[in-house]
């Protein structure tokens, strides 16, 4: 039996639900469209051979309160007069919403449409196409609302405040609540703020507090002194610092040569190399280097893991500084290291336009799948006589790399 039922319908309304089309629908009545629902009913020959069926069938959509049945009359050449359901319609917002059980959830939200009026009749104006948009979402947020509201109204009072999120003193408001809310208030604000209190330059969850006006928590950047004639007086003799981003960019060091690599334990176990320091990379966040201008003095080395996402770190590290050079990324230590092979997850697939032809050609094979299948060298893998035999020839090289 292809009949429409009851289940049907009822998914058909619940469709109506999940595109936030009832609740929209609560927010302006003369807008609201009478919605028709899809309706199959039994055939000529399903009428006769089908009989118990179809006076079930029909007694159980005579008992749906909630839709409109539009009903026809006509002569069945065996049964004679017969009447069937021809249309149904859902009329209203409130009886798609009582078929679903979601009358509750409707007087939450307009609990929610009330208290954005009783909060600020302006606001409420910028704030209703939002609403009617994300009509769902601002349901699931009913219980936070009243506090996103005065997140957005002491943004109003105070357009780039220049504090911390921590320092926002509203009742119930704390910082993790704005943190975890990031993505609303973005959009709520993008609403009520005027364009000079929104850098639209900055974007994402990441650069919330920027975009608004918030002083964010500085990054951070680790390194080594690989020289005892570059360190600095008073921390002992490790030399492992830990700087602000503001503080490293004003470094005035003599360095020559700063190695970056991936892998802490690399990073601690670095042999020392004349002039020279060594980062402690981010995977592929290297923001932090961008304003250090004394790093283009110096020629900078990057040591990734050789596979595919190695080199793709490779590719944007040098979107900031197009001089790096690549260390131990090379065929020789590659082939030199085979019983250290491993399998790459997700392989990169796509085209990195600042490689050196050389690098361009191991990537390709290794994202070809031309020596094994996904391959991969982690950086931790490779032999520690490989490393310093290889750290201070490299130094002595004083060509730029650019990409071909």
């Amino acid at each position: 039996m292809t009949w429409t039922t009851r289940a049907d319908l009822r998914t058909q309304v619940q469709k109506l639900w999940d595109k936030g089309e009832l609740l929209r629908g609560l927010m302006d009545s003369a807008a609201w469209q009478p919605k028709r629902l899809r309706l199959v009913v039994p055939g000529s020959a399903e009428l006769v051979n089908q009989v118990e069926a179809v006076r079930h069938w029909l007694a159980a959509l005579r008992g749906m309160a909630q839709v409109r049945i539009v009903w026809r009359t006509f002569f069945h050449r065996v049964l004679g007069e017969c009447t069937l359901p021809d249309e149904v319609w859902l009329d209203s917002p409130q009886e798609g919403l009582a078929l679903l059980g979601k009358t509750p959830d409707a007087r939450c939200f307009l609990a929610v449409l009330q208290a954005t009026r009783d909060h600020d009749t302006r606001l409420a104006e910028r704030l209703w196409p939002w609403l009617a948009k994300r009509a769902l979402t601002a349901l699931a947020l009913a219980d936070d609302w009243p506090r996103l509201l005065a997140v957005v109204q002491w943004l109003q009072a105070h357009p780039r405040p220049g504090v911390y999120l921590r320092q926002v003193d509203l009742p119930g408001v704390d910082s993790k609540f704005i943190e975890s809310h990031r993505a609303v208030l973005a959009d709520l604000l993008d609403l009520c703020l005027p364009p000079t209190a929104i850098d639209s330059g900055a974007t994402g969850l990441g650069g919330f507090c920027q975009r608004y006006g918030f002083k964010d928590k500085p990054l951070r950047i680790r390194l080594r002194v690989l020289d005892a004639a570059l360190a600095v007086p008073g921390i002992g003799i490790d030399q492992d610092i830990m700087l602000t981003q503001a503080d490293f960019a004003q470094l005035n060091w003599p360095v020559q040569h700063v190695f970056m690599t991936e892998n802490e334990v690399n990073f601690l176990a670095f042999p020392s190399v004349p002039g020279s320091v060594v980062i402690f990379g981010a995977g592929y966040g290297f923001d932090a280097l961008h304003d250090a201008p004394w790093l283009q003095r110096c020629a900078v080395h990057y040591w990734g893991d050789l596979d595919t996402h190695g080199f793709a770190i490779l590719d944007q590290l040098r979107a900031h500084l197009p001089h790096v050079q690549s260390l131990l990324m090379d065929r020789a230590t590659l082939l030199a290291h085979r019983a250290q092979w491993v399998t790459e997850p997700q392989p990169v697939r796509r085209n990195l336009p600042r490689l050196t032809q050389g690098e361009t050609a191991l990537y390709n094979d290794l994202r070809d799948n031309r020596l094994q299948v996904s391959l991969r060298l982690e950086q931790e893998r490779l032999g520690f006589g490989w490393v310093s035999a290889r750290v201070n020839p490299v130094c002595l090289r004083s060509e730029q790399v650019s990409p071909p």
